[in-house]
């Protein structure tokens, strides 16, 4: 039986801030993002990546995804090669949405008192054009993007957050689809939930000790108010 809402509100939090990666996790982006990365490798010349690989390198930051994605791309093609990945992204940007039952869930964990963050390797205007284009930004009390910090796993971005929002490691939880996600949270000393439904295979996530595996997301959103 899944948790209302209603009986989330009255279990007390264990965790008061609760940072979301964005990509497949929130937003059904991960398909679009392969595409990207594969068509932007083959304009420079490259050898084009397979799905898997592609797949792999979601949630690190761009330039650093992209040259894992295009090993055979010299380092002076990088800037023709992250403003080709832009082109075929903003191209289909306003196709992506929302995972259904996202925005019920974090209305629920928001009336529940929880400091809701975007932690992301999405670069800071790319995030602010995802915000804007679903109108979420009022339901998030900060984010932070790899752009302007470091990228994943390296745990800058979640240590700002905690310290911006003045909850320690101990009540954060990091929630994820990709094992950069789930490694993240490890280094800044957090928890962490892994979801199955974005671009990394579940199978990864045990060595990185989440708290659940979620499968869809009302299978994270009753987790998050019987658990969180």
């Amino acid at each position: 039986m899944t948790s209302s809402p209603e009986a989330g509100a009255e279990r007390p939090r264990r965790f008061d801030l609760i940072a979301f990666d964005w990509d497949g996790t929130l937003y059904d982006s991960t398909a679009l993002i392969v595409r990207c990365i594969q068509s932007a490798v083959e304009d420079v010349g490259g050898k084009r990546p397979s799905d898997q690989d592609a797949a792999w390198v979601i949630g690190l930051g761009l330039a650093e995804a992209l040259a894992r994605a295009a090993p055979d791309v010299p380092p002076e093609k990088y800037p023709q090669l992250g403003a080709r990945y832009r082109h075929h992204f903003l191209l289909h940007q306003d196709d992506l949405v929302l995972f259904d039952g996202v925005l019920s869930m974090l209305d629920a964990l928001h009336a529940r008192g929880h400091k809701l963050a975007v932690a992301t390797g999405k670069s800071r205007r790319g995030l602010d054009l995802a915000l804007d284009t679903v109108a979420l930004r009022h339901r998030f009390d900060a984010s932070r993007t790899a752009d302007e910090t470091f990228g994943k796993p390296h745990p800058r971005m979640l240590l700002e957050l905690m310290e911006e929002l003045g909850v320690p490691a101990s009540r954060t939880l990091m929630i994820g689809d990709t094992t950069h996600d789930l490694q993240l949270a490890l280094n800044a000393g957090c928890a962490s939930v892994g979801v199955s439904y974005g671009a990394h295979t579940p199978e990864g996530f045990a060595p990185l000790s989440p708290l659940h595996v979620a499968h869809s997301v009302p299978d994270l959103a009753a987790w998050l108010l019987d658990h969180a």
